[in-house]
């Protein structure tokens, strides 16, 4: 196993120094669902809520949480990002919405970390936008699906399925 990038000989917490690392194009995709009742899903899918249209406001609110990663979370670099992106996918069965925020950059490091930041505050956005009409909502599956770029190359999730 490799050691804790993130931790010095001491085990404190210190920021990677990434300097002499190879630019490379770094690419990674994350996604993760939000079940909610049918009233409320009908109206999302209808994009007829209170509040307007819940899935617009919740891929710009993705998107920008995308390039403020760095300010969320201790420790990330901030980074020059090229694209970013998020997209939804409805379950009718399950009555849940998939988000899938994929992310893009040429640099030192990766940006899986912008991508789970960003599928994650997309979700939030849109239970906070509905919570008027389902206290009840449940946020799961929050996961990295790929990534590729750098020294460790391409990942691919085995576990899409969960």
């Amino acid at each position: 196993m490799d050691k804790f990038t993130h931790l010095d000989e001491q085990g404190r917490a210190v920021m990677v120094d990434v300097g002499a690392k190879e630019r490379t194009a770094r690419r990674a995709k994350a996604s993760g669902s939000i079940r909610m009742n049918a009233e409320c899903y009908g109206a999302v899918k209808r994009g007829q809520t209170q509040k307007g249209d819940v899935l617009g406001t919740a891929r710009i609110a993705g998107i920008m949480a995308v390039k403020r990663t760095s300010s969320l979370i201790p420790l990330c670099h901030n980074l020059l990002i090229e694209q970013a992106a998020v997209e939804f996918e409805f379950d009718d069965q399950g009555y849940s919405i998939t988000a899938e925020c994929s992310v893009k950059t040429t640099g030192a490091t990766g940006v899986e970390m912008e991508a789970l930041t960003g599928v994650s505050i997309a979700l939030l956005t849109i239970c906070d936008m509905c919570k008027a009409m389902d206290k009840g909502m449940e946020i799961s599956g929050i996961r990295l699906l790929e990534k590729s770029g750098g020294k460790s190359g391409t990942f691919i999730n085995p576990r899409v399925d969960l």
